[in-house]
């Protein structure tokens, strides 16, 4: 039951923040949800070490780099 009054609350905050809209209470209520919901992972689930990427500043870690160059049958350097 906590975690419905969470999801009221957060979902009234989005409904302040975009303007109070009228007739989008139930795209509220699942965004909220879904925010509660990431915020229950376990912290002992949650790896708060950076994952290193690569400096092509797509995002890719160093080792999906390697894998999709090796995939088209190149080589790289991680």
């Amino acid at each position: 039951m906590q975690d419905e009054e969470r999801v009221r609350r957060r979902a009234h905050e989005i409904w302040e923040q975009e303007g109070r809209p009228e007739g989008r209470a139930g795209e509220h209520w699942a965004q909220a949800s879904r925010e509660i919901e990431a915020e229950g992972d376990s912290p002992a689930t949650q790896d708060d070490a950076p994952t290193p990427t690569a400096p092509d500043g797509a995002g890719s870690t160093p080792a999906e780099v390697a894998a999709a160059v090796n995939a088209i049958g190149g080589s790289h350097k991680a």
